[in-house]
């Protein structure tokens, strides 16, 4: 038995069937040359083999009599495969749109809580001849770190699956029968642990938190002025309303390689650079319906609070705000002002770092935050409420190296994440392989035209690579010119006379 910490558990009170709070990918695969026999049945053999290499698809949750407590992972000794990994066949001419309108209509829909919290499609039928794999879980269990940690589990490094050693044939019990009297004292047991941990990190809390000035505090908080506003960090957009639970997806690659050398170019991160991309196309999609604010818009963005190296399957993570700076209008004195707030931010979290607490006290959270989380979305406050940011941005570093799986080769890994209630676009990229690949979802009724956004952001890349190597000419040239002038001086100094 395993407590979900605070901030697992946190997802998992807050899902209501407007916002369902499960992550996925959606990677395009090639298969073999030659190939003959059926993707979606090989598949599932191999994911079913190694089941027992990533522990989220072989647990599932006991919830606590009257929800006094936040619930436990339990082994389930029946995993259903053939309801874990479905097929869907692409009705003709199986472009990617709509390839993308179905993941959409996928991602939309709960997942049975009865059951282990992850599904995988087998999407065929596209025009291409490639397959199509969809997967989701709910993020009670992984972040997007974590995401990446589990398809390593999964997912081969070369063409031939490598052999995986089988699971030892022991049973491990009927966990999820756990009696009431059993599940309250554990409920108990964990609540005064939760406290005792709280007071215990009080002093470090404090102290994280005193070491950060005022001034430097401000310098990370979005600076709006005006009536447009309102009280608060954001202003209004019609991306910052309630959502429904209807969604538009899309999913766009540009090159690594590419954005890399831009941002060596104008000396900002690559984190900055996507940054700057995704402030110029969603400020010019609100500007297509004259609903660009004149404040600059403002971003959440996850930020990682995992250690080196770890790899446990849950949610380390905490959110920033960075200004997008979509009030300036020049794109490289925008992408200066990016850079600058990021840094501010990225200074702040890492001194709190080590103090954001990933699990606390529960006991009656998880009544209280579903009922919360119900009562925002059918009074429909967040049409009213001042947003605190406008749109949230994450990226996500993945592998650099193609995987295989199942003998088929993975050519994208488009991210696929959560819009919510005052947040109803959410753009993920994560690298793979050499390329950028971002994935878009909205929801439909904020974002009708996601396939636009998800083109003015490739386009936006296009631009800023075109005024990277625009500002490197003129360097380059004035290298040049230096190079054949001491040239010529040492020519010159060569045929001189010797005295």
């Amino acid at each position: 038995m395993k407590h979900l910490s605070g901030m697992d558990a946190t997802f998992f009170h807050i899902e209501t069937p407007e916002t369902p709070m499960h992550v996925g990918s959606l990677s395009l695969v090639e298969l073999p040359e030659g190939y003959q026999g059926d993707f979606y049945e090989d598949y599932k053999a191999q994911i079913g083999g190694r089941l027992h290499l990533a522990e989220v698809f072989e647990r599932k949750l006991a919830l606590m009599p009257f929800e006094l407590s936040n619930p436990v992972w339990v082994d389930d000794d029946d995993v259903d495969l053939d309801y874990h990994v479905r097929r869907i066949i692409l009705s003709k001419p199986g472009t990617f749109q709509q390839l993308e309108q179905y993941v959409a209509r996928l991602h939309s829909s709960l997942m049975d809580r009865s059951r282990p919290l992850w599904e995988i499609y087998v999407i065929e039928g596209l025009q291409d001849g490639r397959r199509a794999l969809y997967s989701k879980v709910h993020h009670a269990a992984v972040d997007g770190q974590a995401g990446v940690a589990l398809a390593k589990a999964l997912y081969d490094i070369s063409p031939d699956p490598q052999p995986v050693k089988p699971r030892r044939q022991t049973r491990r019990g009927d966990q999820y029968q756990l009696g009431a009297a059993e599940l309250m004292s554990a409920a108990f047991k964990n609540t005064a642990e939760q406290y005792m941990k709280l007071f215990t990190t009080l002093p470090g809390t404090l102290q994280a938190i005193s070491n950060i000035s005022l001034p430097k505090l401000g310098s990370v908080l979005p600076k709006q002025v005006g009536p447009q506003t309102d009280w608060g960090l954001a202003p209004k957009t019609p991306l910052n309303v309630s959502i429904t639970n209807q969604r538009t997806y899309a999913a766009r690659s540009v090159s690594l390689a590419d954005v890399k050398q831009t941002a060596k170019r104008l000396g900002v991160t690559l984190n900055d650079i996507v940054m700057a991309a995704c402030a110029k196309a969603v400020s010019r999609y609100l500007a297509d319906d004259n609903a660009l604010p004149k404040a600059p818009l403002v971003a959440a963005v996850p930020v990682s609070l995992r250690e080196p190296g770890n790899t446990e399957q849950n949610n380390q993570a905490s959110i920033m705000l960075v200004s997008l700076a979509t009030d300036i209008r020049d794109p490289l004195e925008r992408l200066k002002a990016i850079n600058a707030s990021s840094s501010s931010s990225k200074d702040v979290a890492g001194g709190l770092k080590a103090v954001i607490p990933t699990d606390f006290p529960s006991f009656g959270a998880p009544w209280l935050m579903t009922g919360l989380a119900t009562l925002l979305g059918r009074s429909k406050l967040a049409d009213s409420l001042p947003p605190v940011a406008n749109v949230t941005i994450s990226n996500v570093p993945g592998p650099q190296f193609p995987l295989y799986m199942a003998g088929a080769k993975v050519t994208t890994y488009f991210p696929v994440s959560i819009p919510t209630h005052s947040l109803a676009l959410n753009i993920t990229v994560q690298s793979y392989n050499g390329s950028l690949d971002y994935g878009l979802i909205g929801c439909r009724r904020a974002v009708p035209d996601i396939d636009d956004l998800a083109d003015y952001v490739v386009e936006a890349h296009q631009e800023l690579n075109a005024l990277a190597a625009a500002a490197e000419a003129p360097a380059v040239a004035a290298q040049t010119v230096d190079l054949a002038s001491a040239a010529a001086a040492r020519g010159r100094r060569s045929a001189s006379p010797k005295a």
